[in-house]
């Protein structure tokens, strides 16, 4: 869910700026949106308000709150190391898991409700009182939490032409992230059920093929006009340009259960933007992928993670997912070199691929007999940082 951008996740700094710009390097941040839930019950509670009070007063800048009162938001400030990237966000994790726990309650990183529970209330703001009377409904349970990654672009067109070739590779990061397979205390078939909650609200989906900024900036108008969405906040595009900042955000993702997950997510976005951004300037158009298929490509996406199949946008076929992650780290490994990123990536991707997908994780506890209650355990304790193999 959009709530009003924390101070950190976007306030860029301007000599790393500047030193991003002398480097010809990338910026990148990441928002997470995580579950508050009971410290006995598996289910949600309504902690958001409790949290942020206990949250150290150096961290407050970087949490807010979200939609639900069962949920909560961090956000790191803009890094041009991924390894300062990581430690933010193991002090912002860490920290709010602490402040969860003064609170009564318990930090969960996944991606919706794992436990059956009362659904959450609305934070009392009046925007989102504004979205429930105007949309009704369309987030139910006890919340719904993704990830959301920044990474800096040199100005809005060249921004608007490297959304248009992310397009087909958006479905790929989607497995990758996958990491809601629970909700309501049943397994739901989908790796990410998330996903599938989430697209019932009228701006979620892939981002259209757009011709400037221009066109860009009227689809906004138009969307507002309709009344499909209260402002540009509400662009929910699977990614866009940021309405205040010089990024581009992606946001498809599930919240994933360990930091080394969301690390990979991050220093893979950058590398395939930096990557496209290099197309871009080599004047490649990138290609216009029919809508339909984008869509059959993020359910599939959803439907397996990366432990079943994915759809190739280049051959139009189905394909293991794991061979269309490894294509893109192939892909953008250039980049990757280039920011210092290549290293700490093959160890992650390795992790990864030992350990499978949040959703992938889950399932495989289910399967040893352990009970829900015990997966919602094995969340919290993971996004603390516990390494629980």
């Amino acid at each position: 869910m959009e709530a009003a951008a924390a101070e950190g996740t976007t306030t860029i700094d301007p000599q790393l700026a500047a030193r991003a710009e002398r480097r010809d390097l990338l910026t990148l941040g990441i928002e997470e949106e995580y579950l508050l839930v009971d410290t006995v019950e598996p289910h949600g509670v309504e902690t958001a308000d409790a949290v942020l009070a206990e949250a150290p007063e150096e961290l407050k800048g970087s949490v807010q709150h979200e939609y639900l009162r069962s949920q909560i938001e961090v956000a790191s400030p803009p890094q041009l190391e991924l390894s300062g990237l990581q430690r933010a966000m193991t002090t912002l994790r860490s920290g709010l898991a602490d402040a969860a726990e003064r609170a009564g309650s318990r930090l969960l990183a996944v991606g919706c409700g794992p436990a059956a529970g009362p659904d959450a209330r609305l934070v009392d703001k009046p925007r989102y009182h504004e979205m429930r009377k105007r949309f009704g409904d369309l987030s139910p349970g006890q919340g719904l939490c993704g990830t959301h990654v920044h990474v800096s672009i040199p100005d809005e067109e060249t921004g608007i032409r490297v959304l248009n070739h992310l397009r087909p590779w958006l479905p790929v990061l989607q497995a990758a992230t996958a990491n809601s397979p629970l909700f309501d205390g049943q397994d739901t078939g989908y790796a990410s059920w998330r996903s599938m909650l989430w697209e019932r609200w009228p701006t979620v989906g892939p981002t259209p093929y757009l011709l400037s900024y221009d066109h860009y900036s009227t689809l906004i108008e138009d969307l507002e006009t309709s009344g499909a969405m209260l402002d540009e906040g509400m662009l929910y595009w699977y990614a866009r340009l940021s309405a205040r900042y010089p990024t581009v955000e992606i946001r498809m993702g599930d919240v994933t259960p360990t930091l080394d997950d969301a690390m990979l997510l991050a220093a893979l976005t950058r590398g395939l933007v930096a990557t496209l951004l290099n197309e871009v300037r080599d004047g490649v158009e990138a290609p216009d992928v029919p809508y339909p298929l984008l869509m059959a490509a993020h359910w599939r996406a959803a439907k397996d993670g990366l432990e079943g199949l994915g759809l190739d946008i280049a051959s139009r076929r189905p394909r293991p997912a794991w061979d269309l992650l490894r294509q893109l780290v192939d892909y953008v490994r250039p980049e990757l070199d280039r920011h210092g990123d290549a290293e700490l990536v093959t160890v992650l991707f390795e992790r990864l691929r030992a350990r499978g997908t949040g959703a992938a994780r889950q399932r495989a506890l289910l399967e040893r007999g352990i009970p829900v209650t015990g997966v919602v355990d094995w969340l919290a304790r993971t996004t603390r940082g516990e390494n629980l193999g």
